[in-house]
Parts: structure tokens; sequence; C-alpha cells
């Protein structure tokens, strides 16, 4: 009805300043965004199912195992206030079709290797880096089209359902990737797994937003790898800011990956390692449904405000539940745990990111993501030597029980200097 008044998208007709429950999702623009970041990021993980299987069934090294977690995350640590800096000058959905192009060409070199029987190490080594830089460049111009996509007020939510797609992504991956590797054989299959990257790279074709339009910011200055430190003195004076860039690195290397890599002992101690993979494999999906069940739980309830608090909360919680995971005899505390425990990670995670973004100057705010994505992501390969390193001296269960005390008294100790440096509690 054309006499009818519009209402602002993202705002609820009993109190038009609240924002809605789930409301980007039922905006026609940022739906199929979330959608398809999810589908990307399936993608990403059926490679590293299909690749690491053919990668191990080929060299069996040790050293290229660990060379795989150290790919994925250096790009971030290295190149993520760089990709900011291209998501401010740039078209973000230009940036993001080339990742998503990058994803595909490397998921079609392995199937070009895999078929004429032409892999080698070196090959391996190029093919995992270049999946890494696909996976950083793609952050800060994804997070700066969520700027476009919802109403300021929504903004927390769209951080928000975009993890809980992507760990819905992240959760399928492993599952279809089996699928694919059993039904197709891993050289059909992840030339198969290209298809997955097409729905985001056709939907930046058509969607009218570009990371820029709700700010109508589009740096001019020359991008520098130096922007790093220059970008961290102007944010430093910000100490909410600050302080959510360093939870986001304590969780990071205090955690990590940690769990996900742990499992097998977990399953070995917990006596699940039998049973045909069954008890293991609850313990994986365990960890990951606590991601998906948690984004729409916290969307649907709103439990934790996005402030200081809610995010300290969280870290709490996920380094508590890391801890009983690594020291119960139980097998249901143990999934208990998990499922818990993902649910305060992403809710961790999502709160930070969404503060960070909010309180982001407008003309630096690529840069600022691309230091949370350093962090919080890059440093995930110090948790990979971290766990090493203890693990070889505690075991690596204590290593992870470490890790989650760690983060626990660390989480409490950034909230303590928060409040303090702001003067009056934390704030929201």
């Amino acid at each position: 009805m054309s006499g009818v008044p519009r209402l602002q998208e993202g705002l609820s007709p009993t109190n038009p300043s609240a924002p809605r429950r789930f409301g980007p999702l039922r905006d026609k623009h940022s739906r199929p965004y979330l959608i398809t970041a999810g589908l990307s990021m399936m993608g990403d993980n059926i490679e590293h199912v299909i690749t690491y299987w053919v990668l191990w069934q080929v060299f069996a090294s040790p050293w290229l195992v660990g060379f795989q977690v150290i790919s994925h995350w250096l790009p971030f640590l290295l190149f993520s206030v760089l990709f900011g800096g291209l998501a401010e000058k740039y078209d973000c959905r230009r940036i993001i079709q080339i990742a998503q192009g990058l994803f595909a060409l490397v998921s079609l070199g392995w199937g070009l290797l895999f078929l004429t029987d032409t892999l080698e190490m070196w090959s391996a080594c190029v093919l995992l880096v270049l999946h890494g830089c696909a996976g950083a460049l793609w952050g800060p111009a994804e997070q700066l089209m969520l700027h476009d996509f919802a109403e300021p007020r929504e903004l927390p939510s769209a951080v928000r359902l975009n993890a809980t797609f992507k760990s819905l992504g992240v959760l399928a991956g492993p599952v279809v990737g089996s699928v694919l590797l059993l039904l197709l054989g891993p050289t059909w299959g992840i030339f198969a797994n290209i298809l997955f990257y097409l729905p985001m790279t056709l939907l930046m074709l058509r969607t009218p937003f570009t990371g820029h339009s709700r700010s109508g910011f589009v740096r001019r200055e020359r991008i520098s790898i130096l922007d790093t430190p220059r970008v961290l003195r102007t944010v430093g004076s910000d100490k909410v800011l600050v302080g959510m860039i360093a939870l986001a690195g304590l969780i990071a290397v205090c955690v990590g990956s940690s769990l996900q890599v742990s499992m097998p002992n977990f399953a070995d101690t917990l006596g699940a390692g039998e049973e045909g993979g069954l008890g293991y494999g609850l313990l994986l999906f365990a960890n990951g449904i606590g991601g998906v069940v948690g984004g729409f739980l916290l969307e649907a309830t709103g439990i934790l405000r996005v402030d200081v608090r809610g995010a300290v909360i969280a870290a709490v919680m996920f380094g508590l539940t890391s801890l009983i995971v690594a020291t119960t005899t139980s097998y249901a505390i143990a999934v208990a745990a998990l499922v818990i425990g993902g649910i305060a990670n992403l809710a961790a995670t999502a709160i930070g990111q969404a503060l960070v973004q909010i309180r982001a100057p407008e003309d630096q705010r690529g840069r600022v993501v691309g230091v949370y994505s350093m962090i919080g992501s890059g440093m995930r390969t110090g948790n990979g030597i971290t766990l090493a390193w203890l693990g070889a001296l505690l075991g690596v269960s204590g290593a992870v029980a470490v890790g989650g005390i760690a983060l626990v008294v660390g989480a409490l100790v950034i909230a303590a200097m928060v409040a303090w440096q702001t003067g009056r509690g934390l704030p929201a």
C-alpha cells in the first residue's frame, strides 16, 4: 500500500528505537549475504577435509601437518591491516569476489594436481598459503559490508548472525566434505567444491552496497603495510577498543584451535576412542554445534548485552568450559561443556567484533577491523606453539587446562584494566 509509510529496516513496530530480533534475516539484502557467507565457509572447510586427507596419504609428514595450521593463520597476522586498508579504499564487493575467486582457484589447482598425479610438497605449500591469503583478504571487506547491510542499531545482530552462519558452515563442512570424498573421490570432490564459492561471488554482482554506501567514506591515502603501528597508536586512547582487541588475542593464544586438535586425546581419555569413532565424532559435533545454537539463542534472548561486561563474561565461561573438558573424566560432562563453550566462544567473539566495529573511527574502520582480525585470528599461530611446548611438559590435557585458566585470569585482568582506565566501571 503506497499510502502506508514504510517502517525503517531493523526497527520494531512496537518500539521504533529497538532493533528487531533476527532483523538481518528479515532484510532482503542481508539475508542472502549471511547464507552465502555460510556456504563459502563450508567450502573452506570442505577443502580442508579433502586436501588434508590426500596430503597425509601422499606425504605422511608431521612437518606438513604443522605447516597446514601455520599457513592458514599466518596471513591473517601479516596482512590483515593491509587488507583492511584495501577495504577502505576500494569497492568491497570486488575485494570479496577476488577472495572467493582465489578460494575457487586454489580448489581448481588441487584438482588439477590430483588429476595429473603431479602433487609435490612445494606445490602443496604454495596452495596452502594462497588459501590462507584468500581468507585474510575476505575478512575486513566482509565486515565492512555488514555496516551497509545493517542499520546501526542492528549491527551487533548482523555481526552475531554472520558469525553464526559461518559457524554453521564450519560445522557442515566436514560432513559434506566426507560425503564428497566418499562419493566422488578427492579429485572430483575438490572440483565440486568450487561450486560453493559461486553464490557469494554472484551475489556481489547484484547487491547495491559497496561497503561504503552508508558512511560515504572512501580512503584516498596510499595503502602501506606499515599502517599497523599507526592504527594502534590512533586507537590507543579508546581503552574499550584496545581491551576488546586484547581479549581477542587472549582467546586466540590461550585456547585458539587447541580444543579441536586435542579432541583425539580427549576421546581416548574419556574412553570414547573406539566404537567406530562415534564417540570422537560426537565430541567434535558438540564443539561445533555450540557456536550455531549459541548464535541463534543469543539473538533470540539477548541474554548478553553488547558491552565489555558481556564479552568478559563470555570469555570467562569459555575458559572455564575448556578447563572442564581438559580435566573431567565424565563423557557427558565433557559434551555439555563443549556445547556451552561453543556458545561462550561465539558470544565473546561476536560481542568483541561488534564493539570494535561500532567504536572504530569511520576513516579507519577497515584497518581497525584488520587489527582485530590480525590479533584474533593471526595469534592462533601462537596457540600452536604454546600447545606444543606445554604439551611436552604437561601432556595435551594439561596444556589445554593451563590455557583455560590463563584465559579466565587474563579476561578478568583486561576487565579490571578497562574499568580502571575508564574510571567508571565497565562501560556499555
